[in-house]
């Protein structure tokens, strides 16, 4: 039997290991993670009986092998959540009613996608729309720009050498001034103008203000009838415990077909020899542990790596001089979560959408206010109302910054740092901080590959990684490339199929998630 190392117990690790045992017995998976905690930046964290998704993860993909990988292992709710019970509202169910999820926790939950745009103390769509409450929250002036920039843009086209010309190019620069320039700031650190374009055919892809306009006008005549459609997604599948109770659950499945699952195991160095990976060594760093700061060499046949690409060029033997310089100065961006436990928001639900306590619906805020640092606000409750501890009397949000490792705000101190996210949230009129019942604050190193500085020069990287015959890079940090959960899991999923075929085709696993239509848009075929 041969060994396959996999570095990373995210979703792209996870992945190849479940597809290596579900298609061969011929492969031993040792999956090694650096921290003990289960699915990378996909992970849940738990509080006093709330629970944290680091970044918001929806589940939704237009890969069928995906979407049917994830509903085997938690299958969807035959009946109604705890919510919807009281709504009375109607979800997507499968038609096994003992698939409950007031009854049992390995369960899907059915949501509703709900994200907006807060700027302005004025909630806008997103993406935009064509609503007229649109144009009221612009006002006239502003709606008079947007339409004649858009214009502009549609007849002059800018080149495609910086994000900035690539949103303005599709919006127009009065709707990228107000919708985007400064939130992608607030994310990147950077002025759109000095990322790439490659993050936004990465994420918006062939999304415009004229694919809003066609489905605004198209959206009346479509039918649901079987015909094709395409729209912007309503709905997604969610884990009734978060993100991190799926991937939980992948690894268990792992271990119980034979896979080996070692946390708190560092990479510190890997072994090479003409251009094949050896063995991989590793550190644990549990400090519980009688082995704390033991070193371990693991033999391995071949190596599926999903670590960051920084940190993999560092671990590599003799890397040329220029390629190791681009490689471990790949720009990343570091995020900060503030979770607020609270008895109630100050901003109202002015949407036709029935809650609890008539809060306001969104899974998660853009905050594009220019005075605050604050970029993404979560509501926990509408994820799930299994992650906050009582849906009823609380309200449990998460507050979401991007910083940089070592730099002030990531330096802060917890308790100074939460004083000032709830002093931000209150400036901006959506709490009072005396409504605050608790709180709590992680952080998250590498959470997004970044599109500027040597990333330019990334394909030399790529080029030199694929040299290694027997080593494969998956997933976001593997392939410092923004990758949704089910991109990583597709680079994965090809990653181990070359393994077992003995192909060694690299390419197949670089070209997932390089179509051009926006992530958030599915199509629904015609049905036989």
């Amino acid at each position: 039997m041969k060994n396959v190392v996999i570095i990373g117990a995210g979703p792209a690790g996870l992945t190849a290991a479940h597809t290596l045992l579900k298609e061969s017995s011929d492969f031993h998976p040792i999956i090694v993670e650096a921290s003990g905690l289960i699915g990378g930046i996909s992970r849940t964290e738990r509080y006093k009986g709330n629970r944290i998704d680091i970044g918001g993860h929806r589940f939704f993909s237009k890969d069928k092998e995906v979407m049917k990988l994830w509903t085997e292992i938690l299958p969807l709710q035959g009946s109604p959540s705890k919510d919807d019970i009281v709504l009375g509202r109607k979800h997507t169910m499968s038609d096994n009613p003992e698939i409950d999820p007031e009854k049992i926790d390995d369960v899907f939950l059915a949501r509703t996608r709900v994200s907006r745009i807060y700027f302005r103390k004025r909630f806008f769509d997103y993406p935009i729309s064509l609503k007229p409450q649109t144009f009221i929250n612009m006002g006239f002036v502003n709606t008079m720009k947007s339409g004649f920039g858009y214009v502009a843009s549609a007849i002059h086209k800018r080149p495609e050498d910086s994000l900035e010309n690539f949103y303005i190019n599709r919006f127009g620069k009065p709707l990228y001034s107000m919708f985007f320039e400064d939130y992608t700031e607030k994310l990147w650190g950077v002025h759109p103008s000095n990322i790439a374009a490659d993050w936004g055919a990465q994420r918006v892809k062939g999304l415009s203000v004229w694919k809003v306009i066609t489905s605004a006008i198209t959206k009346p005549f479509r039918k649901k009838d079987g015909k094709v459609e395409t729209s912007l997604i309503e709905e997604f599948y969610y884990p009734k415990h978060g993100p991190g109770q799926l991937w939980e659950r992948m690894a268990d499945i792992c271990v119980e077909k034979g896979a080996e699952l070692l946390t708190f195991r560092e990479v510190v160095r890997i072994n090479a020899e003409n251009g094949r990976v050896k063995s991989v060594v590793v550190r644990n760093t549990d400090k519980d542990s009688a082995d704390f700061g033991r070193e371990t060499e693991i033999a391995c046949d071949y190596l599926v790596s999903s670590m960051a690409v920084k940190d993999l060029a560092q671990s590599l033997p003799d890397v040329p001089e220029d390629i190791y310089n681009i490689a471990v100065n790949l720009p990343y961006r570091d995020f900060i979560t503030v979770g607020l436990l609270l008895s109630r928001l100050e901003i109202k639900n002015k949407t036709k959408m029935k809650t609890i306590n008539d809060n306001v619906p969104d899974c998660w805020i853009y905050i594009q206010e220019r005075d605050v640092k604050l970029g993404r606000l979560q509501i926990f409750n509408n994820w799930s109302p299994y992650m906050v501890d009582d849906m009823n009397e609380h309200i449990w949000v998460g507050l979401e910054y991007f910083c940089n490792e070592g730099d002030k705000m990531w330096n802060t101190p917890p308790e100074e740092f939460m004083d000032f996210a709830a002093d931000e949230l209150q400036k901006i009129g959506i709490i009072k901080k005396e409504n605050i019942l608790d709180r709590y604050t992680t952080k998250v190193k590498k959470a997004y590959p970044a599109y500027f500085g040597t990333y330019a020069e990334f394909d030399r990287v790529r080029e030199y990684l694929d040299s290694y015959e027997n080593m494969f890079c998956v997933g976001r940090n593997g392939q410092h490339r923004y990758n949704n959960m089910d991109h990583s899991m597709l680079t994965a999923i090809n990653a181990a199929r070359s393994i077992v075929n003995g192909t060694n085709d690299k390419s197949s696993v670089w070209n997932v998630n390089t179509e051009k239509e926006y992530h958030e848009e599915a199509k629904q075929e015609k049905s036989e």
